[in-house]
């Protein structure tokens, strides 16, 4: 399979209004990703408007698990806002910390339950496919691929990166790396090109964050001491 079958194809069959929505969303989604480097509480309002699309398109292509955490994280956003909001001294830039070991505990508490949420709402999916009805719906496990797999992975790592980056911890890059680099064929795999795009550029720019992060930290803790 070549390139234009892999990132051009796809888009054949889809309308104006779609591809454009997708830009759109991949667009504010890489501007929320800089301005978090940044350590910008600007982030949360691009990133929410990224999520709130990106609902709309990954429930009409069947990618629930991701859906659902787009939805987390719209209101993940708005909780990061606030905490943000309470701990920056000019409202726009926060300071950042490593995370602590009971941080660690609800993380791996978070990335559990998510697991099992998410496989749950698969197994129902048929149901939800069929427009909420039990006529011809064949609930199980059985009908999902290996991209829908990925998909309960990635949103159970993306949940504990949402909610490590609202405690403003380092760590959380390791967890949009993570997620980051196993989207690209997923999204490759689904037919949403850009999307696939959009996550090789996060990676770039979570590995970017990561570092940033680690600098500010130790350029901070040096001028302490």
């Amino acid at each position: 399979m070549n390139l234009y079958d892999l990132f051009i194809k796809p888009y054949e069959v889809y309308t104006n209004v779609q591809i454009f929505l997708e830009a759109l969303a991949a667009a504010f989604g890489m501007l929320s990703v800089f301005l978090t480097i940044k350590k910008n509480i600007w982030l949360y309002p691009t990133g929410i408007i990224s999520t709130l699309i990106y609902v709309y398109i990954l429930f009409n292509f069947g990618l629930l698990g991701d859906c659902m955490i787009n939805v987390y994280y719209t209101i993940m956003s708005i909780y990061g806002w606030i905490l943000w909001n309470k701990n920056s001294e000019d409202h726009i830039h926060v300071d950042v910390t490593y995370a602590t070991r009971k941080e660690w505990f609800y993380s791996f508490l978070l990335f559990i339950l998510s697991i099992i949420l998410v496989t749950i709402v698969y197994y129902y999916k048929p149901y939800i496919d069929n427009q909420f009805s039990m006529d011809g719906a064949n609930l199980g496990l059985d009908h999902l691929d290996w991209a829908n797999w990925l998909d309960v992975l990635t949103t159970s790592t993306f949940l504990v990166g949402m909610w490590l980056m609202a405690k403003r911890r380092i760590e959380n890059w390791i967890f949009w790396i993570i997620g980051d680099l196993i989207c690209i064929p997923m999204f490759i795999y689904k037919g949403l090109g850009i999307t696939s795009v959009q996550y090789l550029v996060f990676t770039i720019m979570a590995i970017m964050g990561y570092v940033s992060w680690k600098k500010s930290f130790k350029e901070k803790n040096t001028t302490k001491s």
